[in-house]
């Protein structure tokens, strides 16, 4: 058995060859683990992941990851409840929802995400609104399908940009179709401040932050604060700091830079601190995240 049991999983319906990326031709061959990786600016991050058994162990992300699974069975521990997903389907999760990641059968999985910040959606609605929550991680929508595949169509090249603001908008949109209950209103004082405090963090985060140095810039006291926080991105004022020296720790180590002196470069008290906190926020430990990236360099180009 791999992962949580897909055992009584129905399987979708197979998609239309226009739905499928060429998946014919990126399953041919032997099966490899792989992870790729490819950071297009902006915050956003996408994904290739290949593997067999337990990927990842239980973390969290601080932004929005969307993904279409495309071989196999993904299984997944999310809000208490197992879940699984096969190709047709999209994985929608919430900023700060702990889960994990495994294969559900023995043929292995292949899956991609994009990881969006949550302010790229929030600024469809310019802000006045907290962020949609989809209470099911496993979506059947076929437009919020495509939409998804605008951006992960291709790994090896961005999305023109035009084209990624219409996907956005699309995803925003449809995701509060998908969440159903109302979004709580966020009011343009707080959003200004919330704002304002986000872009402190993200250039002071190879500092020690106090909670007086946010309220002086904001107005705001530290609980309401770290409310409006959450409501506008998704997560608190702490763990996107956080979540900013793990980004900065992740180019040093591709970089080369040994772990010890990562550690210390990017804010973590010792190499043991970055590797718990790598995999709170990853679901593996800096090595094994290497050595997967190493293992399969997969080129993603458009079919033939």
């Amino acid at each position: 058995m791999f992962g949580n049991s897909s055992q009584g999983f129905e399987k979708s319906e197979p998609l239309s060859p226009e739905l499928t990326f060429g998946i014919e031709r990126l399953c041919k061959g032997e099966f490899q683990n792989g992870l790729r990786v490819t950071s297009d600016g902006g915050g956003i991050e996408r994904i290739e992941a290949r593997f067999r058994g337990n990927g990842f162990s239980p973390h969290r992300h601080d932004t929005y990851a969307l993904g279409l699974t495309l071989h196999g069975v993904q299984t997944f521990r999310y809000r208490g409840a197992d879940r699984f997903s096969s190709p047709g389907k999209v994985i929608v999760l919430h900023p700060d929802e702990v889960h994990d990641g495994a294969a559900g059968t023995a043929d292995g999985l292949i899956y991609r995400m994009v990881y969006l910040p949550p302010e790229l959606i929030g600024s469809v609605h310019a802000h006045t609104r907290s962020l949609p929550f989809v209470p099911d991680p496993v979506v059947t929508n076929e437009d919020l399908w495509h939409a998804l595949a605008t951006i992960l169509y291709d790994l090896d090249h961005g999305p023109d940009e035009l084209a990624l603001d219409d996907a956005i908008a699309r995803i925003s949109v449809i995701l509060s179709i998908e969440a159903g209950a109302p979004a709580k209103p966020v009011t343009k004082i707080a959003r200004i401040a919330i704002l304002r405090a986000r872009d402190y963090l993200t250039s002071h985060s190879d500092e020690t932050i106090r909670s007086e140095t946010l309220e002086a810039l904001t107005g705001l006291d530290r609980y309401s604060l770290a409310r409006q926080f959450r409501l506008l991105l998704g997560t608190s004022p702490h763990r996107y700091v956080m979540m900013r020296r793990l980004d900065r720790a992740k180019l040093l180590m591709e970089a080369g830079v040994g772990l010890a002196r990562v550690a210390a470069e990017c804010q973590f008290s010792d190499q043991a601190h970055l590797t718990r906190q790598f995999r709170s926020a990853f679901g593996m430990t800096p090595g094994r995240w290497l050595a997967m990236r190493a293992d399969r360099h997969i080129r993603l180009s458009n079919p033939a």
